[in-house]
């Protein structure tokens, strides 16, 4: 008999970033307005009981930043989260393949990347049973300090596309 794992998967684009023109894209750092959408984003990822087991950031300053702003509301140790350089220029296929890497003991996982591997990637994962105005929602891309919910049954290692549910897609206000 095989035992099957809910894991829930959250695809969150980075908060909204300044667009210096004297600073190569790495190094764009979170406007104020992006501030406040990643503490937005931890208390309302704490409210709907989403507090990450694993975190994966992209190395881009403003992914950096907009983790540490989610993480202080959600007040989880930093340890759980690691830095990707890979994750900052990840399509879709790079992106599942860092998923199915996962720790099975991960339960709960956030990824903070950017656009448009995170919606692609959550339109890509949705199956069958997903929410069909979240899934419409993916697949024209997400504003800023987005995210998308993801259950994923079975091990990290065997996520595939279509085998996720999309279960809702949170916008900031």
């Amino acid at each position: 008999m095989r035992v099957t794992h809910a894991h829930q998967l959250v695809l969150l684009r980075h908060a909204k970033a300044e667009h210096p023109a004297s600073l190569e894209d790495h190094l764009r750092p979170l406007a104020l307005t992006g501030r406040r959408q990643a503490t937005e984003v931890g208390t309302g990822l704490r409210a709907a009981g989403l507090v990450p087991d694993r975190v994966l950031v992209s190395s881009a300053l403003r992914t950096r930043q907009t983790w540490d702003l989610v993480r202080g509301a959600l007040d989880v140790p930093a340890d759980v989260a690691e830095l990707s350089d890979e994750l900052y220029s990840a399509g879709v296929r790079s992106l599942i393949g860092l998923i199915r890497g996962l720790d099975e003991a991960a339960g709960t996982v956030l990824v903070v990347g950017h656009e448009p591997t995170v919606s692609q990637t959550a339109a890509a994962l949705a199956g069958p049973d997903s929410d069909d105005a979240a899934v419409a929602r993916v697949r024209v891309g997400v504003p800023t300090a987005a995210y998308s919910v993801l259950e994923v049954d079975g091990p990290w290692a065997e996520v595939v596309p279509d085998a996720a549910r999309l279960l809702r897609v949170v916008t900031p206000a």
